[in-house]
């Protein structure tokens, strides 16, 4: 155990006395070669101390994590000692702790129900295995009684894209079913939706949000593993259990009733039962002039939930700028995860060792590395390991409405979620490449390292809509998702492509954790990386923006123009 760990652990016991799909990177160009000595910013980012936090992080001790628990009171505590260890402030005047107050909703699967009625007969679907449903609205019982189901294609109403899958309907009451992914997806036209890189109206944050703006009684989505790109163990251990949200009245977003999935079995049959091919209405909706289809069936559904009031905690330290302590360069991972899933049989403790100790250990490394830096810098640095971020983003949608600095004076934003842990990599993935200028930044240090950027493996899977980044991005304020790649020193795109996979097997499941097979110093070369974007931001008077043709470069425009020293 190191002197940090040790001072740490002795920290939060006297706090304890006194009272968060895995993305699949891509390979580099093969014309890329090795670093002869990868460059080096700093000794105070090191592999065993990053090792340290995440075993504390990732053990059983934690329990998982999960907002809301005794695992969250130790994660908390924990994180505090951490920041003070290090010399950060507290964040939130005069706190470390920002109150992120959350509604607890926990289905009871034993007693609800989903039964579709159609042309072949009654079809009573089994929780878990056929279909997951929860509701926002707050109520310990909602019920659906005989509502049409309709397929409204991927649910998408852009327009923008000259797309609506819901024209021409009043869809008051009824159940609509959708695809994962949105139009692009399937489709041939590579120019549609962008392709095969999904929009944001492929996430399925955003089908339910649509559904619930047309007045729709409940909204189901077909599980599609590729579409999705996870399985449906993920759908269901993701749903299993308490499910989180923020109270109505710190959501201004329009809430449906119910809303859920089907596994893709169950859609199957519902479709067969209509008359239907699945397959070839995957092709139908991914065409122009797509029409809503009456799936000649209705849903009668009955779900009861346990609802508790609690308080979640965002966890805030900063570093005090210099000369210009009102600006700042924010650094972000989230520190929840899935917790323990009580009955379940053998290891029930979901440990998240990746997803995303792996993210908090980095942000606390870097920190460290901030803290020490001479001369310091002139910016602050902000280092904010927020709540529930596998609730749908929640900790940090709720910092972005109550910030401690305001957007317009956030320089850029830095996220670490699920770093890579299989070594050093000849590629640098960037989660949603050309869209800011940060990349410009991070290119310097990457050319360094004797690196190239790349985007990530499997842009379908829309990952960058997927972590806390993005409620920043919404706001106007540029934010950088970036880690190794897959083309490994040692061994190579293969090599790369088998750890990604083996990590694919675990990603939302108790196996999630940490072991001897992590090679980390990988995990060093991208911290140092994305320690020097940040070190140049918070010493120059940059502000970095998104590139021309990006949804987010308005919110940016409009803040440069009301400040002309930005511009």
């Amino acid at each position: 155990m190191s002197r940090k760990l040790m001072l740490v652990l002795a920290a939060t016991a006297a706090l304890a006395a006194c009272k968060r799909e895995p993305e699949a990177p891509a390979a580099a160009p093969e014309a890329a070669t090795p670093p002869a000595a990868a460059h080096t910013f700093t000794a105070d980012i090191t592999e065993a101390d990053f090792a340290d936090m995440v075993k504390a992080l990732s053990s059983d001790e934690f329990e998982g994590r999960a907002p809301g628990s005794v695992g969250e009171e130790k994660t908390t505590a924990y994180l505090e000692a951490q920041m003070k260890r290090i010399g950060l402030q507290p964040g939130n005047n005069g706190s470390y702790f920002q109150d992120v107050p959350m509604v607890e909703t926990t289905a009871d699967e034993a007693a609800t129900t989903m039964t579709l009625a159609t042309a072949k007969g009654d079809h009573a679907l089994k929780f878990g295995t056929d279909y997951v449903i929860g509701t926002r609205t707050g109520q310990t019982e909602v019920k659906l009684d005989a509502s049409d189901m309709v397929f409204v294609g991927y649910g998408v109403d852009a327009p923008e894209q000259q797309w609506n899958d819901y024209a021409g309907q009043d869809w008051t009451g009824k159940t609509v079913v959708m695809f994962v992914n949105d139009p692009g997806f399937h489709a041939k036209d590579g120019a549609l939706f962008g392709g095969n890189r999904m929009t944001y109206y492929g996430r399925w944050t955003y089908k339910f949000e649509e559904a619930a703006r047309k007045g729709a009684a409940a909204a189901l989505i077909v599980h599609d593993t590729a579409g999705a790109s996870y399985g449906w163990d993920v759908v269901k251990n993701s749903w299993a259990g308490p499910q989180y949200d923020l109270p109505a009245k710190d959501d201004p977003e329009k809430r449906i009733p119910l809303q859920g999935w089907l596994s893709a079995e169950a859609a199957r049959q519902l479709f067969a039962d209509a008359g239907l091919d699945l397959d070839a209405a995957y092709a139908s909706a991914g065409k122009r002039g797509f029409k809503p289809v009456p799936l000649k069936a209705k849903a009668t559904v009955s779900l009861k939930s346990s609802i508790t009031e609690k308080t979640s905690r965002n966890v805030i330290g900063v570093l005090p700028g210099a000369t210009k302590p009102d600006e700042a360069v924010l650094y972000m991972a989230h520190w929840d995860h899935l917790g323990k899933h009580e009955g379940e049989e053998g290891d029930n403790i979901y440990n998240g060792a990746v997803d995303n100790a792996t993210g908090v250990a980095g942000i606390l490394e870097i920190a460290e590395a901030f803290a020490h830096q001479d001369p310091k810098p002139a910016r602050s640095v902000v280092f904010v390991a927020v709540t529930l971020e596998e609730s749908g983003l929640l900790g940090s949608k709720y910092y972005v409405a109550h910030p401690t600095f305001p957007m317009d004076k956030i320089a850029g934003v830095i996220n670490l979620d699920a770093m890579s842990v299989g070594g050093k990599s000849r590629d640098f993935v960037v989660t949603g490449k050309g869209n800011s200028e940060l990349e410009d930044m991070l290119k310097v240090y990457a050319d360094q390292q004797g690196r190239v950027l790349t985007e990530e493996g499997n842009p379908a899977g829309g990952y960058y809509f997927r972590s806390d980044h993005f409620n920043f991005a919404k706001a106007g304020v540029p934010a950088l998702y970036a880690k190794g790649g897959n083309d490994l020193l040692e061994g190579g795109v293969e090599a790369g492509k088998a750890a990604s996979e083996e990590y694919a097997k675990r990603y939302h499941q108790a196996s999630d954790e940490m072991h001897e097979g992590w090679k980390l110093d990988g995990v060093v070369q991208d911290l140092q990386a994305l320690y020097g974007v940040g070190k140049d931001l918070a010493v120059e008077d940059k502000w970095p923006n998104w590139y021309e043709g990006n949804p987010f470069k308005a919110a940016r425009d409009t803040m440069m123009k009301a400040e002309p020293a930005k511009q």
